[in-house]
C-alpha cells in the first residue's frame, strides 16, 4: 500500500518536513506553557477547565510527530 506521501516530490517532502518540524516545536512549547498555567491555576483556584486543557492538545502533537516520522521514512526510501 503506497504511503500518503508517495505523490509528493522530494522538494515538496522536504518543505513539508521543515514546516511540520516547526509546527511540532511550537505545539510542544504551547503545551508546556499550558501545563505550567494549568498547574498554577489548579493551585490557586482548584480544578477547572484550564486544568484539563493541555490534554486536548497533546494528541495533536502526537499526530504531528508521527507525520514527521512518516515523512522521514518516505525520504529515506527515495535515496
Amino acid at each position: 500500500m503506497p504511503s500518503e506521501f508517495s505523490t509528493y516530490t522530494k522538494t515538496e517532502l522536504l518543505t513539508k518536513l521543515k514546516k511540520q518540524k516547526m509546527f511540532l516545536l511550537i505545539k510542544i512549547i504551547l503545551i508546556v506553557l499550558m501545563i505550567v498555567f494549568a498547574i498554577f491555576s489548579t493551585i490557586e483556584n482548584g480544578t477547572s477547565f484550564h486544568t484539563f486543557l493541555p490534554l486536548f492538545f497533546i494528541p495533536m502533537a502526537i499526530f504531528i510527530y508521527f507525520d514527521v516520522k512518516n515523512i522521514k521514512k518516505e525520504l529515506a526510501l527515495r535515496k
